[in-house]
């Protein structure tokens, strides 16, 4: 059975504008593809399409999307061809360096950095310093006190310093 739409094209055409980059953003971040976050952020607009809920303003309508685009990730994460599909490192392929600069890191190793951080802090530190968020609709947003929001950062902050060579 096929869900029912419910919102007009103006509607979502307003919503991809305004939170499109920052769903697909976050979806990269959590699935570390492409192609996988590019999924991700049409299931996520194809959901908004077929949900009844009364949006009380963008905000809402924001930490809806935001939430949505995490709990697709996870679903993605638990699916069976996730689970037993081969990486790219499990299959030998080599990715070319960057050059290296003066700067004590390259976004490439940030970002690998980030990718190795489990998903709960990959969420955080992406809504907090990609989307800029604060810490209560970081909260929102995960379904977590704000208290573990802040817990969170700290631990991932810790965690990217480690892996980036620093210490713990």
């Amino acid at each position: 059975m096929t869900p029912r739409v419910v919102r007009d094209d103006a509607f979502l055409r307003q919503a991809m504008r305004a939170h499109g980059a920052s769903v697909l953003r976050l979806a990269i971040t959590q699935t570390g593809s492409r192609a996988d976050a590019e999924d991700v952020y049409q299931d996520v607009f194809v959901a908004l399409a077929c949900c009844d809920t009364a949006f009380g303003d963008e905000g809402h309508l924001r930490a809806w999307l935001l939430r949505t685009t995490l709990n697709r990730c996870r679903d993605l994460a638990r699916s069976w061809w996730r689970r037993h599909a081969q990486s790219f490192d499990a299959l030998g392929l080599e990715v070319a360096d960057a050059e290296k600069d003066e700067d004590p890191w390259t976004p490439a190793e940030l970002w690998a950095a980030v990718q190795r951080l489990p998903e709960r802090y990959r969420a955080v530190i992406h809504l907090r310093y990609v989307e800029q968020m604060p810490a209560d609709a970081i909260a929102a947003a995960c379904g977590i006190s704000e208290s573990a929001v802040r817990t969170r950062l700290s631990r991932a902050t810790q965690k990217l310093r480690f892996y980036l060579g620093g210490t713990s």
